[in-house]
């Protein structure tokens, strides 16, 4: 079904470009087959769409495994200034405080311009691992404040964290 939307889009995104060519008969539908030229940005029409999940199946994978509970470091980071277009980094450290190993299934950002990274293998009880959310100052000016969720088997998923910056020129 998916290669078929795919396709389908292809269609339509051709048939647009040809659409704007002047025909002597206007309100006649014709069915012309559509050949692509290339395909200039080398994507591959055949590969499926990547699956995004809900909410609340992200929240339902996390807890699939045996609860336990976790501790931060921290749920705010300041970064304080920082300057238009600078990459700035901060690390939240995780202890699983609970008696089953803590797996930290998915760590989403509410916005683009915060890549995340996290500890993928289970983290046994009392020990520690790691969230890192990397914010990119390009596309903005002054206060702004961002947030990431962590899903985890944890009893209140998910889990919110937060930063700001005020993003000078």
């Amino acid at each position: 079904m998916k290669k078929s939307i795919v396709v389908l889009s292809l269609f339509v995104a051709a048939l647009g470009v040809t659409s704007c060519e002047k025909k002597e008969k206007a309100d006649v539908l014709t069915q012309e087959p559509v050949e692509l030229q290339g395909n200039p940005k080398g994507l591959d029409v055949n590969a499926e769409a990547p699956v995004v999940d809900s909410q609340e199946e992200l929240i339902k994978k996390a807890q699939s495994h045996p609860l336990t509970s976790l501790a931060l470091s921290e749920n705010h980071f300041d970064f304080k200034s920082v300057k238009k277009g600078e990459k700035v980094t901060h690390v939240y450290e995780v202890t699983n405080t609970g008696s089953n190993p803590l797996i930290i299934s998915q760590v989403k950002p509410a916005c683009g311009c915060t890549a995340p990274d996290y500890t993928k293998t289970p983290i046994l009880p009392g020990q520690k691992g790691n969230i890192t959310l990397q914010f990119d100052s390009s596309s903005f000016d002054g206060l702004q404040n961002k947030q990431a969720e962590i899903f985890a088997n944890v009893e209140k998923a998910p889990i919110t964290i937060t930063f700001s910056a005020n993003v000078i020129n």
